[in-house]
């Protein structure tokens, strides 16, 4: 159910941003904002606007497919605390995610971002985590194993991020990817020992 409040309050506020280019200035990532004008909320503000329709759409609809699994795997590992540990990831994806543009850009006044993929790439790379073989379509036809997926995405956010060729935050989807992978084994160590044992369940 949370997944869809997300969805659902992201939808709104990108909506009215869209029609409301002050509001979407306002609520914009900007470093140098944070930094020198103590506008915090920008850290997290930014996950709920986009660039246009399809930016939304397709961090909405990534969501939407994996957001509602990693829900049922805290549900099932932390029970009644299954829910705010998904806000957790979620909202820590957005904070971590920021981490390197807020250093990099914190005196450029000039450099701005908007969506919901770091917190999303969290969500994605944590669904991973509890399930590494299971299935992703890619280009929703193409199935293939997470894992590989995984690895191919950082590799490609990774190289993509140093060549800086396109306006794409790709530093942002890989820091995003690894807090999401990480964040159940913060939650509890041992559940590192589960993903080895399922990562090589197939010898």
């Amino acid at each position: 159910m949370i997944t869809w409040f997300i969805i659902g309050t992201t939808v709104l506020i990108s909506y009215l941003a869209f029609q409301n280019p002050d509001l979407a200035s306002k609520l914009q990532f900007n470093a140098a904002h944070v930094v020198h004008r103590k506008e915090y909320y920008r850290l997290v503000s930014h996950a709920f606007i986009h660039a246009n329709w399809t930016h939304l759409l397709i961090n909405m609809m990534v969501l939407y497919f994996f957001g509602r699994n990693v829900e049922a795997y805290l549900g099932h590992y932390f029970g009644t605390r299954g829910t705010f540990y998904y806000l957790l990831l979620y909202f820590g994806g957005i904070l971590a995610s920021n981490i390197w543009s807020l250093i990099k850009n914190q005196n450029n006044y000039y450099y701005n971002a908007v969506g919901a993929s770091g917190a999303v790439s969290a969500v994605l790379f944590a669904t991973i985590f509890f399930d590494p073989w299971g299935l992703l379509y890619l280009f929703a036809i193409i199935p293939v194993p997470g894992i590989l997926f995984g690895v191919a995405y950082l590799i490609y956010s990774y190289q993509m991020s140093k060549k800086q060729h396109d306006n794409v935050a790709h530093d942002a989807h890989f820091l995003g990817a690894v807090f999401g992978f990480v964040f159940p084994v913060l939650l509890r160590p041992g559940l590192f020992e589960q993903f080895i044992d399922n990562l090589f369940s197939f010898i």
